[in-house]
């Protein structure tokens, strides 16, 4: 998941030096769900982990 925000954030960044500003936008807003959502599951995780030892 980090790797496909990752993928969307450079989509984002090329997008916007070419001056495609919606695409580069929309990019940017995938990418920034995906990385909140990996934060989330990784916190939970950690959390589930550490309730589990």
């Amino acid at each position: 998941m980090l790797y496909w925000a990752l993928v969307f954030f450079v989509v984002a960044l090329v997008a916007g030096v070419f001056g495609f500003g919606g695409i580069a936008s929309a990019s940017a807003g995938i990418a920034q769900i995906l990385f909140f959502l990996f934060l989330i599951l990784f916190v939970v995780t950690l959390i589930a982990r550490l309730v589990r030892s």
